[in-house]
């Protein structure tokens, strides 16, 4: 996993239910847990783009229901600043299942735009995403 450029404003607490944009089955996601994220004691930590996730499956395929997934955000509504000083939100929150915390995603096609700081951290979604903002 490779460092950002900017700081990312976190916008996804421990708690949030978030959407997926992929075909892996998986519709909602719950986040319980966000990896490599350092804050104060007694803090919750909080995701934002590119971050790596531990969540529970809410809705989707039966057979995915109930299970333990990794997650990368990929887009939230939340406005951050990259370091050229630009602006960026998007419409909706959303999240990609991953096979392995190595980064190989799941499905096969995502849909709607996906963060470049997202794909500049995680190769393996850069190779499927169709645009890339």
């Amino acid at each position: 996993m490779k460092a950002l450029q900017s700081k990312m404003t976190n916008a996804l607490p421990i708690g949030s239910i978030v959407p997926t944009c992929d075909n892996s089955g998986a519709k909602m996601i719950k986040i319980f847990a966000v990896l490599n994220k350092k804050t104060v004691k007694g803090r919750k930590p909080s995701a934002g783009i590119g971050d790596l996730c531990m969540a529970s499956v809410k809705k989707g395929k039966p057979e995915m229901r109930k299970q333990v997934v990794y997650a990368v955000i990929v887009r939230q509504k939340k406005e951050f600043r990259r370091s050229d000083g630009t602006r960026v939100k998007f419409e909706d929150n959303a999240a990609v299942v991953l096979k392995d915390d190595k980064g190989n995603p799941k499905g096969t096609a995502f849909k709607g735009p996906i963060a470049k700081e997202a794909c500049e951290r995680w190769p393996g979604i850069a190779k499927l995403a169709g645009i890339i903002v």
